[in-house]
């Protein structure tokens, strides 16, 4: 059914929205939606399920290795309905690594990945800010009643509602996070690209959305453990500087817990950004030339043209 809905603002003061400003816009709310239930998913998971009196106790987030499905199909349908949100208005990049990536192989506007990236990592951190606003009773719960290091009050469990960090194994290492990042920002590109190639077997456009959560969601499975999993420099930048601003200090920039890892930050930036090349790269490498080969090879013939005469031709 067709509905006119009627404007909110003036057309004399809406055309800069059909350019390069509403699309930031549009970057900007499906960043703050994706942020809003992925890091909203990791406050339940952490500190509002184990404050309500839901879970084994006051300070018991995890009793299994199952209960990480949560977190994993939560920040899958975040995804998902960022990019329903922004999907008609900018493409619903939702990622510097994404952007950077269509820009080398999509034709993506040089010009416009600046912005984007602006827009993004801005949405992030409005989306984190609404978290905590929803959320700091539980938050401020959590940290009183954990023990053990605390960093101007505050704990590394609840600093992981917001940001990323490695897992112990890695002892502080860097090579392993970030090959964690870089492999799974490329599988992100390769998924992302297939979805999108309507050269090759289509979703169906309103599907899109779903698969592109789904495939971030398979990540999370298979890749999530090693270091959250961030696959996207302004989903970890956003959050962390608010995170910061909020009072985690150093666990959160430069990323530092004594013992355990050192200046992580620039990991998940760094990582997917190389990530999200290789992805694409490797996507057209392996399935995109191919699939412009069987387009131009099932091209008929131009005007004028003629097709080679073959004895089947003259019976």
């Amino acid at each position: 059914m067709t509905v006119h809905v009627p404007l909110l603002v003036r057309p004399s003061r809406l055309r800069r929205r059909g350019g390069l400003f509403g699309e930031c816009l549009a970057e900007f709310l499906g960043m703050f939606v994706l942020i809003s239930f992925g890091c909203g998913v990791a406050a339940m998971a952490v500190a509002a399920l184990p404050g309500s009196g839901r879970t084994a106790g006051a300070t018991t987030m995890f009793l299994g290795a199952g209960d990480w499905v949560m977190p994993v199909a939560g920040w899958g349908l975040a995804v998902t309905f960022g990019v329903y949100v922004a999907g008609g208005v900018s493409g619903a990049h939702l990622n510097p690594a994404v952007t950077l990536a269509f820009a080398l192989r999509r034709k993506f506007p040089w010009a416009k990945v600046v912005p984007y990236v602006v827009a993004q990592v801005v949405g992030a951190f409005a989306g984190a800010a609404l978290v905590y606003a929803v959320y700091h009773d539980a938050i401020s719960a959590l940290d009183q009643a954990m023990k053990g290091p605390k960093t101007n009050g505050h704990t590394l469990a609840t600093f992981s509602i917001f940001g990323t960090f490695p897992a112990q194994y890695f002892h502080g290492g860097v090579w392993g996070p970030l090959v964690d990042q870089i492999v799974g920002a490329a599988f992100m590109l390769v998924f992302i690209m297939a979805v999108i190639d309507m050269r090759n077997p289509a979703v169906r456009i309103f599907l899109g959305p779903l698969v592109i959560g789904l495939a971030v969601a398979a990540i999370g499975l298979s890749y999530g453990a090693n270091a959250g999993y961030a696959i996207n420099p302004a989903r970890d930048l956003g959050p962390r500087l608010f995170a910061w601003l909020a009072g985690w200090r150093e666990l959160a920039l430069p990323g530092t817990s004594p013992g355990a890892f050192s200046d992580y930050f620039w990991i998940p930036l760094v990582g997917p950004l190389i990530g999200g090349v290789i992805g694409v790269l490797v996507y057209d490498l392996f399935i995109g030339d191919a699939l412009h080969l069987r387009a131009q090879m099932s091209k008929p013939p131009e005007v004028g043209c003629t097709r080679p005469v073959t004895a089947a031709n003259e019976e």
